[in-house]
């Protein structure tokens, strides 16, 4: 989860584009194949690729993803051979099992599925039409395409991966399509029997070798190792710069996601690009970045004027900047605001050394929390709900989301029906502006209910929404006041 609101709240990758017309023949006939439960695994088994979009009703992007994904299936469907596109409505209970089977987390998602359904890849491509029809042609092709002249490979403001060859056969060039095929959704293919051919031709190159070309760093890399697993492996070290900048470019942000998706604690350190220190900290922070290549770490520099998400995300304030931040993967952070060009890398040691207490985001302490449903902020969840000795039902809630708003008059009924019971106490804590200890509550859609007993049982509640399930969950699950007496007796 945290990955996907990291990507959504830093960058606007894809725009996400209204409805379009379209004409009375495409109005009449749906491309798009409804999947379901039932028709799933029959379907799929039958082709050899097939796109799949997860997609709930209720979901504001996956609505206006859908003219966009039919007007591709139109487009797609007099390809030759064509592309099929689907959806599943990943909300309808009985389809969940495909949801978890797919490991949706989120909506919309597309898998792209091989063979029948054997092999399994994300969809990492654009989500409007044109955008989408472009990148799947791609990906139902060839794996890696032939470079015949010069002029077929231009772009190399993107990772490029060329396989050099005498000859189209043998155990390192399947080795190499075989890499392609499984990295294809990540990286573009290609190779060639001439290294003249190259990007920035190189005559002085002789295969078999694998050449990645790359818009940062050293530009390029070889690698003469084609075990499959190492030179994936190879491959992805290689893509990820050793400091990824982070701007308004969108040449930038497929990089940025790598970042996000790396499974490395993530340092980011925020500067305003028009400072006249700016140049001095790319160095030191280029330094610090070298020296900790290979040691679970990844850098990031991103300008404060396309960072605001990063910003609301963290509860960090503009006063602050510049600043350092690190997250690990167990969602602890470390700030260090206001740092200069020459303390950032003492700051990084001291952080590797376990020198550096955690930062958390909190929203202030309410002066006054007099209303039926409390309050509760990530500076006093320890106090009001684990330490309470209550029995509380928790809301995490998101303050533009519309459900969260349909739920806050019943809450504040079931708050008034417990007034009289000091055992009990019905909260809310907004989940986008405090942070939510990890492992203990699982928030993946808003607004999400836990219950705490008195005695220190936590469970979601997943009943119906009404006062009337709610007070009755509360009833049956509650610890009574007599019941902690005897449990403390005990111990």
């Amino acid at each position: 989860m945290a990955i996907r609101v990291w990507i959504s709240l830093f960058l606007c990758v894809y725009a996400l584009l209204g409805s379009l017309s379209y004409a009375s023949e495409s109005e009449e006939k749906e491309y798009v194949v409804t999947l379901d439960h039932s028709n799933f695994s029959d379907f799929v088994g039958k082709h050899k690729f097939i796109v799949v979009e997860f997609y709930a009703p209720w979901c504001g992007h996956c609505k206006k993803l859908a003219p966009e994904y039919e007007k591709a299936a139109q487009i797609l469907s007099q390809n030759d051979p064509p592309v099929i596109l689907a959806k599943v409505d990943a909300n309808e209970e009985q389809n969940k099992i495909l949801a978890s089977e797919f490991d949706i987390k989120g909506f919309p998602t597309i898998k792209i599925l091989r063979y029948g359904g054997s092999v399994v890849q994300d969809y990492k491509g654009p989500r409007e039409a044109d955008g989408i029809v472009s990148y799947l042609k791609k990906q139902s092709g060839p794996a890696s395409t032939e470079i015949k002249s010069a002029d077929d490979v231009t772009d190399v403001n993107k990772i490029i991966i060329v396989g050099v060859f005498p000859e189209f056969s043998g155990e390192k060039y399947e080795n190499f399509t075989a890499l392609a095929e499984r990295l294809r959704s990540e990286y573009e293919f290609a190779h060639t029997f001439d290294a003249k051919l190259l990007p920035r031709g190189d005559s002085s190159v002789s295969g078999p070798v694998v050449r990645l070309f790359k818009p940062f760093d050293e530009l390029f890399v070889d690698f003469q190792e084609f075990d499959v697993d190492t030179l994936a492996k190879l491959v992805e070290a290689a893509s990820i710069p050793t400091v990824t900048l982070f701007n308004k470019d969108p040449n930038n942000h497929p990089f940025v996601i790598k970042f996000f998706n790396s499974p490395n604690a993530k340092a980011m350190l925020f500067v305003n690009f028009n400072s006249d220190l700016i140049d001095t900290f790319k160095s030191k922070y280029h330094e610090v970045a070298e020296q900790y290549k290979g040691n679970d770490i990844s850098f990031l520099i991103g300008d404060v004027e396309a960072s605001q998400g990063a910003f609301q995300y963290f509860g960090l304030k503009e006063d602050q900047v510049p600043l350092i931040i690190i997250q690990t993967n167990d969602g602890e952070k470390y700030l260090k605001p206001n740092v200069e060009p020459d303390h950032v890398a003492s700051w990084v040691k001291d952080f590797k050394d376990g020198k550096v207490k955690p930062f958390k985001k909190s929203e202030p302490i309410p002066e006054v929390n007099s209303e039926p449903v409390k309050v509760v902020v990530a500076d006093t969840l320890q106090d009001m709900v684990f330490n309470s000795a209550k029995n509380v039902l928790l809301e995490f809630y998101a303050p533009w989301c519309g459900h969260c708003k349909q739920l806050a008059p019943i809450l504040d009924e079931v708050a008034v029906s417990f007034e009289s019971d000091a055992d009990v106490m019905i909260a809310k804590i907004d989940a986008t502006a405090n942070d939510i200890p990890q492992g203990t509550f699982d928030v993946q859609g808003y607004p999400t209910l836990y219950f705490k007993t008195a005695s220190g049982k936590i469970s979601q509640y997943e009943g119906d929404r009404t006062k009337e399930d709610i007070i009755d969950f509360i009833h049956k699950n509650r610890d009574k006041a007599a019941d902690q007496g005897s449990r403390k007796e005990e111990l």
